[in-house]
């Protein structure tokens, strides 16, 4: 974690504070809805500092303009990160994901105080958006991956675009039981079961994972210390079956290394689908990752791919498997495009985080 982080104060006008303010409360709305009444209440909290004048409103200065940035979760991320490391043993003790009893009001004194001077954890924050990997998304992937390997017969490449620390690239290291029949690891503290609905993936299938790679703007190392925290900061407390779902594939990625490269996404996949690799169906997939890419980006992506698709043949298949927001981003879809042929099937409708998943196919 970065400690020589320098906060540039930027001053917020009146219009900007109320829509500050604005921004705050209706995330705090958003946070009840999910059933996160802490961080509800903390931006609540928060709100009422900005609209009394107080200097907090310069932390997040930026959201009242993009609130996209996501500035206040960033200023949350960085306390949370505190709490978990044992930095701040005095709100541990109101922290959900920690214990604490879920007290927001409590809390605020010395969050107030904290935020007055930010410590080096909020000012590292601030320096970059909030990044998750959701491993909960696995249980939709897998069953695009198992229809690969079905229909093809053959090993997996698997390349993932936005990997973040790569838990999604581990699918197979963890489990996955409905109707008893199952696949993954069979003691894997990561377990995903009962979710599908009305029908089941095909657990059954002979599916093996021979290469796996992925590529990030910011990648996180999932095996050391600092990454761990990062990615755990960023789950909300008092999100109990989050948490300790990425906190049981934190510890299976400590023995379960993976290469997620630092580089742009459109350059990466480029390179690796330069050549088809024979005996192998590459599989190129991502999840709520396309939303964030320019249309240029995406364009590329697509380009890349359907030209890789055009050299693909029967001992060399490419499969792109994505699971992103509909339309009315409610819910995600998980659609599969095969070469050779270009065809494309819509698998099922999940949740952006856990929750049960729809199978279609």
């Amino acid at each position: 974690m970065a400690t020589d982080v320098t906060l540039a104060r930027v001053s917020a006008t009146p219009e900007e504070r109320t829509a500050l303010a604005g921004v705050l409360r209706a995330h705090a709305g958003y946070c009840r809805k999910v059933s996160t009444p802490f961080y509800a209440d903390l931006m609540v909290l928060m709100a009422d500092e900005v609209d009394a004048g107080s200097p907090m409103a310069e932390l997040m200065a930026p959201d009242a303009t993009d609130p996209e940035l996501g500035y206040r979760l960033r200023v949350l991320g960085g306390l949370h990160r505190m709490v978990l490391g044992g930095e701040a043993p005095d709100l541990a003790r109101h922290y959900p994901s920690a214990g604490g009893d879920g007290d927001a009001a409590a809390a605020w004194p010395r969050i107030r105080e904290l935020l007055a001077e930010p410590p080096p954890a909020v000012l590292d924050a601030l320096t970059r958006p909030p990044q998750t990997n959701e491993v909960g998304r696995s249980s939709a992937l897998v069953g695009g991956f198992l229809l690969v390997a079905s229909h093809t017969g053959l090993p997996l490449r698997i390349l993932e675009l936005g990997s973040s620390a790569g838990l999604n690239l581990r699918f197979d290291r963890y489990r996955y039981q409905q109707d008893g029949v199952g696949f993954g690891e069979p003691a894997s503290p990561v377990r995903f079961e009962n979710r599908w609905k009305p029908g089941r993936p095909p657990f059954d299938a002979d599916c093996r994972v021979v290469e796996r790679r992925g590529c990030d703007r910011d990648p996180i190392d999932a095996t050391a210390e600092d990454g761990r925290l990062r990615l755990l900061s960023y789950v909300w407390p008092g999100q109990t079956e989050r948490f300790e779902l990425l906190a049981a594939a934190l510890e299976v990625a400590r023995d379960d290394p993976v290469t997620v490269d630092r580089a742009a996404i459109p350059d990466w996949l480029d390179q690796q689908l330069r050549s088809t690799v024979p005996d192998r169906a590459t599989v190129v997939f991502h999840s709520v990752v396309w939303s964030y890419l320019a249309d240029d980006e995406r364009a590329a992506v697509g380009t890349t791919l359907w030209a890789a698709g055009e050299r693909a043949g029967p001992d060399a298949p490419l499969a792109w498997l994505r699971l992103e927001g509909a339309p009315t981003m409610d819910h995600t879809e998980l659609r599969l495009t095969t070469w050779p042929g270009g065809g494309e099937q819509f698998l099922a409708r999940a949740s952006y985080h856990i929750g049960p998943v729809n199978w279609f196919a």
